[in-house]
């Protein structure tokens, strides 16, 4: 066990201002924003940090231009907003994406509707460091992007949004800035139950899943953020609680580059239902989608079906003629539920985006549950929520966060410091700028771990560059718990086309060392981490419309 999770552990004895039950960038980003406004806060999850919804989204961070269509003007401005904001206080993670809206004869939308709606974009964003769109006639467009198809084809618009290359380092980055301002931050613990007292919640049963203890918790206020598991959350503790969450699952899949792929991201509306879809390049690859259906279901096992691969790829054909996408062309999906507010019937894609803060009085008092939220705009949803505890608290402050970085975010901009770092680090320079990407500006203290020891500076992984004191790191610096933590949500190995699969073995016997497992136990590890795997490669049964 880290020494960090023990004294975590240790103070679960406590009783504190506020609980937040679920670890995602929104349970993350409330935990952070009430601890420096000074509460005493614990935030837990029942897996690891981001690894439910946060990881599973498009990695986009954007205002949302789908939903000026909606007329949710507010959202967009809002997530305009905190775009900037991401881009100025996590530019190791965030960076600005160039996209190109194509207008065809046959969309959803007439080119006008497209251009104004552009021009509205722009005004949004009045306060943007971006630059502004522009729009191009047919003989332009086919020039920027010559693999287009041209059947219909009228111009096009290009703007920019920006891209969060690795949702999940997002994910423990916020929990790192929340520990940082004095949140106690428990990962693999599970709230099993509410505990109600005289019509308030005073606090939950709390299971280290772990260990399986289980820790009897107090706290003044408490707010279930679990996303798709927040009706969970509720049930058992409440007395017949209304259904607050209606997710819609979003399929992913990532390709790699193929005739006729753009040089940008592309946004899209599908020919055969005029849904929005998305082309963007990843890490070297592609990753194309999303689907937007309704889901019922575990959200921890969903996965992609038939209907949606075959939805995604014909689209994506339609788009690029010369792509030839097929099954064979998939190097894995993924697929994420979004934590949207339930509406009994309806168009999945007009459910409100907007986060909302369900009071749950008067039946019950002491307890927020956050419905919707996106990545984006995770911050704005954490100052509304402490808004409305710290006032609940009697402890009313101003958050202080939007004016705060993120742990990673190097002062004098993410280029001078990757080049700086790599220089310095005395490491070759395609690991430097490896942990540079990965860490920001935190590379250098995985640099100094690496660099203090014979052991700790072996090569574990070749093809990666991957150390043995940058696993170590992770362990004891970030919280990683499990393979799969390391693996998928820290080193960023999982994302690469074989899952990290290749590396598990290595990384694995360097987990054993620093955390103390048995071979049984490291073999329990290796097949839970090809389990979790399944989710990118098997199929649910075909949808049935």
């Amino acid at each position: 066990m880290s020494s960090s999770r023990h004294r975590s552990l240790q103070r679960l004895q406590h009783e504190f201002d506020l609980l937040v039950i679920g670890g995602g960038v929104n349970g993350l980003g409330i935990a952070w924003d009430a601890a420096e406004r000074g509460l005493s806060v614990l935030v837990i999850d029942k897996g690891d940090w981001g690894s439910g919804t946060s990881s599973w989204s498009s990695r986009m961070i954007h205002g949302g231009l789908k939903y000026l269509d909606k007329l949710e003007v507010g959202l967009v401005r809002e997530s305009l907003r905190d775009r900037e904001w991401l881009l100025r206080r996590a530019p190791h993670l965030v960076a600005p994406l160039r996209f190109a809206l194509p207008f065809y004869r046959n969309n959803a939308h007439h080119r006008f509707a497209l251009r104004a709606g552009m021009v509205l974009y722009d005004a949004l964003s009045f306060d943007k460091s971006l630059p502004i769109h522009r729009t191009y006639g047919r003989r332009k467009t086919t020039a920027l992007l010559p693999g287009l198809s041209r059947d219909g084809l009228q111009g096009s618009a290009v703007y920019y949004d920006a891209q969060v290359e690795y949702a999940e380092r997002l994910s423990v980055e916020i929990m790192l800035a929340a520990r940082a301002a004095g949140a106690t931050t428990l990962n693999y613990a599970a709230s099993t139950r509410l505990r109600v007292e005289h019509g308030r919640v005073v606090g939950a049963s709390v299971r280290d899943v772990i260990t399986g203890t289980v820790h009897e918790v107090a706290a003044r206020f408490t707010v279930n953020v679990a996303g798709p598991w927040a009706d969970s959350v509720l049930s058992g503790s409440l007395p017949a609680p209304e259904r607050l969450i209606g997710g819609t699952k979003g399929t992913h899949l990532v390709v790699e580059p193929f005739p006729g792929s753009p040089g940008c991201a592309m946004y899209y509306e599908a020919l055969s239902d005029g849904r929005p879809l998305m082309v963007i390049p990843w890490l070297g690859r592609y990753l194309i989608g999303s689907t937007d259906e309704r889901f019922e279901g575990d959200p921890g096992t969903v996965g992609a079906d038939q209907g949606e691969i075959d939805y995604i790829l014909a689209e994506t054909n339609r788009l690029f003629p010369a792509a030839n996408l097929s099954e064979d062309s998939i190097l894995y999906t993924y697929t994420g539920v979004r934590p949207l507010p339930f509406a009994a019937s309806g168009d999945p894609g007009d459910i409100t985006r907007k986060h909302i803060l369900h009071d749950h009085r008067p039946g019950l008092d002491g307890l927020l549950s956050i419905v919707g939220g996106k990545l984006t705009t995770f911050r704005t949803l954490a100052e509304h929520a402490v808004d409305e505890v710290s006032g609940r608290l009697s402890r009313r402050t101003a958050s202080r966060t939007r004016g705060l970085d993120l742990p990673g975010s190097p002062p004098e901009g993410s280029e001078e410091f990757g080049r700086a770092f790599e220089r310095e680090s005395e490491l070759p320079a395609a690991e430097a700028r490896r942990l540079a990407r990965v860490y920001g500006a935190r590379a250098r203290r995985v640099a100094a771990l690496i660099a203090s020891s014979d052991a700790l500076s072996q090569t574990v992984v070749p093809s990666i560059g991957l150390r043995a004191g940058e696993v170590v790191f992770t362990i004891r610096e970030e919280e990683a718990v499990s393979l799969a933590d390391v693996l998928a949500r820290r080193t960023m190995i999982g994302l690469e086309p074989d899952l990290g699969q290749g590396a598990m073995d290595a990384v694995a016997t360097v987990c054993a060392a620093e955390l103390g497992w048995d071979d049984a136990e490291t073999a329990r590890q290796k097949a839970t981490y090809l389990a979790y795997l399944r989710r990118f490669r098997e199929l649910e049964p075909r949808s049935v419309v």
